[in-house]
């Protein structure tokens, strides 16, 4: 299978959402988002495998990528896309180990080194951040700045996901920086109107997609 790394990927924060996670996605994927993840940190692990699967029920169907954030075994019985791990969660090799070679595995970095380690595991995307100051997470790792993405541009031909402090006035300016693509979270889940942030995103960010191959 093919995932294709679109510009916008937007994170579904347990912690931020106000509505139901069902209604925040369908709202995005009208909206024309085609890459979603998932992440609930304090939510039981019965409660997130079956919000999982009836958010990979909703989405998978209509070509939209879900991937669940930390747990490679909720991924798989959810049939989810695959799954994003964390410099604190299991390796990227145990969690290809656990959702197979036929699903996306992503991995989170925050500085030169761990992207490096990243560059030469079976990581289908490379997460950096946080770009700037986020309030989305909590203990969030130093503000890396716009030139952690030009200095990693060249050590990989993976994808780079630019994730932390992401907002319509500065997105543009990540991919610019060598950026495949922008992971945002608060400034799209706390818009009065979720599908049209969504969708002026779209429009400034343009409809070129990465399809990589997993």
């Amino acid at each position: 299978m093919r995932l294709v790394l679109p510009r916008l990927y937007v994170i579904l924060d347990s912690a931020l959402l106000t509505t139901p996670v069902e209604d925040g996605a369908q709202e995005l994927a009208d909206a024309g988002v085609r890459l979603l993840q998932y992440r609930a940190k304090d939510v039981p692990a019965r409660n997130m495998l079956d919000t999982c699967r009836k958010l990979a029920a909703l989405l998978v169907p209509r070509q939209v990528s879900f991937i669940v954030n930390d747990r490679p075994d909720v991924a798989i019985l959810a049939e989810a896309t695959g799954v994003h791990v964390g410099q604190e969660d299991l390796d990227v090799e145990p969690a290809r180990d656990v959702v197979g070679k036929d699903r996306v595995v992503g991995i989170s970095t925050h500085n030169l080194e761990q992207f490096r380690v990243a560059a030469k595991t079976s990581a289908d995307y490379i997460a950096v951040g946080p770009i700037f100051a986020t309030l989305s997470k909590a203990n969030a790792d130093p503000v890396v700045g716009t030139e952690a993405i030009r200095r990693v541009r060249d050590l990989s031909d993976k994808p780079i996901v630019a994730i932390g402090g992401i907002t319509l006035g500065n997105a543009a300016s990540v991919i610019e920086a060598g950026a495949d693509c922008v992971a945002v979270i608060s400034d799209i889940l706390r818009a009065p109107d979720r599908g049209q942030r969504a969708r002026q995103y779209l429009e400034r960010l343009g409809s070129e997609n990465r399809s990589v191959k997993v």
